[in-house]
């Protein structure tokens, strides 16, 4: 299964998705900022990044900067906001995924990413 750093502000939300993708077998570390997640990849490693966009230190800088240093790993970006989705995708997201979404939405975009496919 996959190593997984998961950004996002709401802590809530940010637990509920690293539980439920534990519970899929997945290994998962956390972070509330693009900052601190973009620290972990660096020191911990990583097999898929999935980054809010709207959030301190955002995720588009997270993704642009992931981006350029690790080119091979796969990002999900996740959002409210299409538009910043479409941003996201044409910086270097592999696989965008608009909120609200289920669980198994989140689960099977992992599943693509880690396959290698782009969706």
């Amino acid at each position: 299964m996959a190593r997984i750093v998961l950004i996002d502000d709401d802590d809530v939300f940010r637990e509920t998705l690293a539980v439920s993708l534990q519970d899929c077998g997945h290994t998962v570390t956390t972070a509330n900022n693009g900052f601190d997640g973009t620290k972990q990849v660096r020191t911990q490693g990583a097999d898929v990044l999935i980054t809010d966009i709207e959030m301190p230190y955002g995720g588009l800088p997270t993704i642009r900067v992931l981006r350029a240093e690790f080119p091979m790993l796969p990002i999900i970006a996740i959002s409210g906001h299409s538009v910043r989705l479409d941003v996201a995708a044409s910086i270097g997201a592999n696989y965008a995924l608009g909120k609200p979404f289920v669980l198994a939405d989140l689960a099977n975009a992992v599943t693509t990413v880690t396959a290698g496919h782009v969706a």
